[in-house]
């Protein structure tokens, strides 16, 4: 997979993605990923990425023209294979979730446009494919929505976790929350790992970690249960 992002702070990738897992994947060469500086497609000596938006008001909103130009050279050197996916980082976009994320696992290339200041001009929202939002609440800046979303992307091709098993049986993965997990020692500050993972039985480890889920959905987020 190839990840192109689009970002004014390249420098703030820089620890998220020369760390674990994702490091992993990129010395694999399972996944490239380019941090492309949109000032770098502004022509004023300046570098202008913002302006004033236009009726008034506060703070600035990110120009259209060098998002523009930016996206049509970069899909320009992606021509010849699969044309890439545009994502836009907006708290107006459609939810993110595990099934959005294992749907995009599967693309060979994907933009990634991350907002800035007041925000960002309408027509922005014209030359991308889809908006995407990490929750409902206001960061400063795309760039942490676009590092979230690369994460659970990205750890999700194939050969970049050790274990298939760990995706089969995660949060979300069929709609549940996980169950609870336990590792040594047994007993810590009167506090036990249930008899029933140290009995042996796969059968019956596999029913209580079942109804743990369920239980555990049902308490916690009865919505994921409501949409079944």
């Amino acid at each position: 997979m190839k990840i192109d992002i689009l970002t004014l702070f390249p420098d703030m990738f820089k620890g998220v993605f020369g760390e674990s897992m994702v490091k992993i994947a990129r010395e694999k060469g399972l996944v490239e990923v380019g941090f492309h500086n949109i000032r770098d497609w502004t022509h004023d000596r300046h570098r202008s990425a913002d302006d004033k938006p236009y009726g008034g008001g506060p703070g600035m909103v990110m120009k259209v023209e060098p998002v523009d130009r930016a996206l049509s050279e970069l899909k320009e050197k992606a021509r010849g294979s699969s044309d890439p996916e545009v994502i836009l980082l907006t708290p107006q976009g459609d939810p993110f979730t595990q099934k959005r994320a294992q749907g995009l696992s599967t693309c060979e290339h994907l933009i990634f446009v991350c907002g800035h200041y007041e925000g960002f001009d309408e027509r922005i929202r014209s030359l991308v494919d889809m908006e995407i939002s990490i929750g409902d609440y206001i960061l400063t800046c795309g760039e942490i929505p676009a590092m979230a979303v690369c994460d659970a992307i990205i750890r999700l091709i194939p050969g970049v976790l050790g274990s298939e098993e760990c995706l089969q049986e995660e949060s979300f993965q069929d709609g549940f929350l996980e169950y609870p997990q336990y590792t040594r020692p047994a007993e810590y500050k009167n506090m036990y790992v249930p008899e029933v993972l140290l009995c042996g039985d796969p059968k019956k480890i596999n029913d209580w970690r079942k109804t743990q889920a369920l239980e555990r959905t049902q308490a916690r987020r009865p919505d994921l249960v409501d949409n079944k």
